[in-house]
């Protein structure tokens, strides 16, 4: 049954192409893949690009210039969601790709700081620059595609599959690396071995490429092609003046989203190394089943969530990291299979907030600006709690001495989160010409 009986279930889409799926969940594999290679050999990168007589603060920078991508996010969800509301969201998708696929190569031929100095530093700033606007105006036109591809019954579901391809990113850069290292070596791993992974994204954006090459524009787009051609104003205006509450709840809600990713799938990997002194191959595993749990169980998050709405989600996941933020890093410290559970509890948070979050945020905006929307308060959040977690939990251990800091970073986050998932609006089921 709909939330509310007075909107149709279900529309004239009786299914969803495989492709389509395929094409929605590609881009978020490359960006996702990106990032997540940047953070498993940050402590790498740090030694090649950076000059300090102290591992921590060259650690910092490294973890800083991770952050710069996500400053620009939102820039690149503003500059792709315009050309996507506007003019369709296929072609804007395929330059999304390309530009990632294109930045990732670039770190992976990057000259180092032992031979060219800083100017080694500030290529590096400018690739993820780029890495940082093309990710923000994938998300959003992905999961607007998706969605008005979706019968409405079944878009939690589908629309689940696009941040699927986020976490497949992350698990196959986490293998990537780990095989690397395990093949290579630690040694000949840190001398060049690092460059691999980043030149691997390039194939992988070109089959993307490929893929979204043979889309036709959503049903839904092409119905109201006609009505968006007539408003003068830019998506972003009508944006800002008619969906303002939207915008911030799409933000909210994407805070603890980004936070318990980035610490989830990110730093801890980063903590059992530099903190608890771990070694890399357990490492590498334990970040590498975890994902793999996330990834099967993301679906099942999204099906639910068609099931019994949006809202039960956003406030169990957002109760569960509360919960168990604390007891996840007092874990970490016992290593082997406990330490690989708390992982995988902290992992599971996130997938489902994952699984929901698409279907919820594309249930909020029209048509008109639904790329945008979607793009530019996902990338908000990006910004402010997901390129930001790696550098906060790493200075907060330092500057506390407690390992159990980034806990309540994770808390904290969860609290912002938490208040508008109690006001959250249940959306399942709903048509997505009916929202105005």
């Amino acid at each position: 049954m709909s939330a509310n009986p007075s909107v149709r279930v279900a529309d004239s889409i009786e299914k969803i192409s495989p492709r389509v799926i395929i094409a929605g969940a590609v881009g978020s594999v490359v960006e996702y893949f990106d990032f997540a290679v940047y953070g498993y050999v940050a402590v790498i990168l740090s030694t090649h690009f950076f000059a300090s007589g102290d591992p921590i603060t060259a650690l910092l920078a490294t973890l800083a210039t991770f952050a710069v991508a996500f400053v620009l996010r939102p820039v690149g969800a503003l500059l792709f969601g315009h050309f996507g509301d506007r003019f369709g969201r296929k072609n804007a998708l395929a330059a999304t790709i390309i530009l990632m696929a294109i930045a990732s190569g670039l770190i992976g031929i990057l000259p180092t700081y032992a031979a060219i100095g800083v100017g080694a530093t500030i290529l590096l700033v400018l690739a993820r620059s780029l890495q940082g606007l093309a990710a923000g105006g994938e998300l959003g036109g992905a999961a607007s595609f998706v969605a008005e591809k979706s019968p409405n019954a079944k878009r939690g579901l589908l629309t689940s599959t696009t941040q699927m391809g986020a976490l497949a990113g992350s698990l196959l850069a986490s293998l990537t690396v780990g095989l690397l290292n395990l093949i290579l070596g630690s040694e000949a791993m840190a001398e060049w071995g690092w460059r691999i992974p980043f030149l691997i994204a390039i194939p992988i954006g070109l089959f993307g490429l490929w893929i979204r090459n043979g889309l036709e524009e959503s049903e839904e787009f092409q119905a109201a092609k006609a009505t968006i051609a007539k408003v003068k104003q830019a998506p972003v205006r009508i944006m800002f003046a008619k969906h303002p509450g939207a915008l911030l709840k799409v933000v909210a809600l994407s805070i603890l989203l980004f936070s318990a990713y980035y610490v989830a799938y990110v730093y801890v990997n980063i903590h059992m190394l530099t903190v608890l002194k771990f070694d890399s191959n357990f490492t590498y595993m334990s970040t590498t089943l975890t994902l793999l749990v996330s990834v099967i169980a993301m679906p099942m998050f999204g099906a639910l969530s068609d099931r019994i709405g949006r809202k039960p989600l956003f406030v169990g996941a957002s109760i569960a990291a509360i919960v168990l933020a604390v007891p996840a890093f007092l874990l970490f410290e016992q290593g082997g299979a406990i330490a690989v559970f708390a992982h995988i509890m902290l992992g599971l948070v996130d997938s489902a907030l994952m699984g929901v979050a698409l279907s919820t945020y594309a249930e909020m905006f029209p048509t008109e600006i639904r790329y945008t929307g979607i793009a530019f308060g996902f990338s908000v959040g990006a910004a402010l709690a997901g390129g930001t977690a790696p550098y906060i939990c790493t200075w907060l251990v330092d500057a506390t001495g407690s390992t159990l800091a980034p806990a309540f970073f994770l808390i904290a986050t969860a609290l912002i989160t938490l208040v508008p998932a109690l006001r959250l609006k249940e959306t399942r089921g709903i048509a997505l010409s009916s929202v105005k």
